[in-house]
């Protein structure tokens, strides 16, 4: 079997993670920063993501991450929060672009998520990790997570693992 990898970053990356883990066909899911290179070359909240190709497309996973979090929204902490796509082999980088011309009109305003490429990963602190599984009654998880689960179960159950 053959998995794939691609990196995901938008908003919290406590709220990336618990998206990604509720989608079939997700392998692993590593929260922590990712650095691209150039001008992009700092670290910034995200998640590298290893998927079964056979059980979830690349598409639905880039559907599903440009509508859990502000993917058209130029706020003050995108720096921390950098809308992006992190590839990892070259030939990902026009399939990506294609995905997100397309999807573009499916939002009242242009997407501005970068597709980037994948320089290096920092894992968070241990306690961080799988944080909605391990505190999904903390007032964080309702406000912010429980919300973007929830868009989930209503426009992609198909995709979830059975969700809230």
């Amino acid at each position: 079997m053959s998995y794939v990898k691609i990196g995901f970053g938008g908003g919290c990356h406590w709220c990336t993670e618990a998206v990604f883990q509720s989608l079939h066909g997700i392998i692993k899911v590593e929260q922590g920063y990712i650095a691209s290179t150039d001008q992009n070359n700092y670290f910034s909240e995200a998640v590298v993501v290893t998927y079964d190709p056979q059980t979830i497309e690349l598409h639905d996973l880039i559907e599903i991450h440009l509508h859990t979090h502000k993917s058209t929204s130029n706020h003050s902490f995108r720096k921390k929060y950098r809308s992006a796509i992190y590839y990892f082999n070259d030939h990902e980088k026009e399939v990506i672009a294609a995905i997100i011309s397309k999807l573009n009109p499916d939002f009242d305003n242009k997407l501005i998520t970068q597709i980037l490429k994948f320089q290096s990963f920092q894992s968070s602190r241990e306690e961080l990790l799988n944080y909605y599984n391990n505190n999904p009654e903390k007032p964080f998880c309702k406000r912010y997570i429980h919300p973007k689960l929830q868009l989930l179960k209503e426009k992609y159950a198909h995709k979830t693992k059975g969700l809230i």
